[in-house]
């Protein structure tokens, strides 16, 4: 397996990674304006990128995941529940779906709160775990950073939304064993979520031990996630509606 972690613009942290013996690789959550970063590695690699995936409909940053698709012949991904809300087509993702990339196996977590189609994404190296279905690291989109939880507003309905946050993360990642390495969607100057580290990385045992939300029960979770919520992003209807495809 290789991997690639770009840092992009509004903080955001976009992943080229895939099977460099079968040549296919996956891209997430694409920045616009960065698909020549992508081609760039996946000419490097030898690769050929095959699924474009956005961990959600972003509202901090205009997505460059169609362009890439488009410009690569790769599938353009979202969640299922995208369908209907978007102009364009898309391939939907489904909970516990399983994606093939060669000896990468790339398994799509459902993990709605910070947006109602937020997925998580489990990705293990068949090469060095077999069968075994824990996975290497885990994709946490804008669910769960370094020190931070993602926002739960911008759907609105916050507090119902933090309190599905907190089931996600409860019921979805906090039962993988606590060596799973943790790459997110944004690192410190982000406004997608309060208090986020300035380091891109983690394991879910670090996260367990000193971010403090992860420790608490229900209600205080929810009080202290609508307590801290930082400012709405600049021109986020405006990057809605571009993402969207309105």
């Amino acid at each position: 397996m290789f991997f690639r972690q770009l840092a992009a613009k509004e903080a955001t942290l976009s992943y080229l990674f895939g099977c460099g013996t079968c040549h296919v690789a996956v891209a997430v959550d694409p920045v616009l304006g960065d698909e020549e970063w992508f081609m760039a590695e996946a000419r490097k690699q030898d690769v050929q990128i095959t699924h474009v995936i956005d961990t959600h409909v972003h509202a901090d940053h205009y997505s460059g995941g169609r362009a890439l698709a488009e410009r690569t012949g790769a599938r353009y991904c979202l969640h299922e529940s995208n369908a209907g809300r978007v102009t364009f087509d898309f391939e939907p993702l489904r909970d516990q779906q399983q994606i093939d990339v060669g000896n990468v196996v790339v398994g799509v977590v459902h993990t709605p709160g910070h947006t109602p189609d937020s997925v998580c994404l489990a990705v293990r190296d068949k090469r060095r775990s077999g069968d075994a279905a824990a996975p290497w690291f885990l994709l946490t989109g804008d669910t769960l950073f370094v020190g931070a939880i993602g926002r739960p507003d911008l759907a609105g309905h916050e507090r119902e939304m933090a309190a599905q946050l907190y089931d996600s993360i409860r019921e979805r990642i906090l039962p993988l064993p606590g060596e799973t390495e943790l790459y997110p969607g944004h690192c410190a100057g982000s406004v997608c979520g309060a208090g986020i580290s300035g380091k891109p990385a983690s394991t879910l045992g670090f996260e367990k031990r000193w971010n403090p939300l992860l420790s608490m029960e229900r209600d205080a979770f929810v009080e202290t996630l609508v307590k801290d919520i930082p400012p709405r992003p600049a021109e986020m209807d405006r990057m809605v509606a571009a993402n969207l495809g309105i």
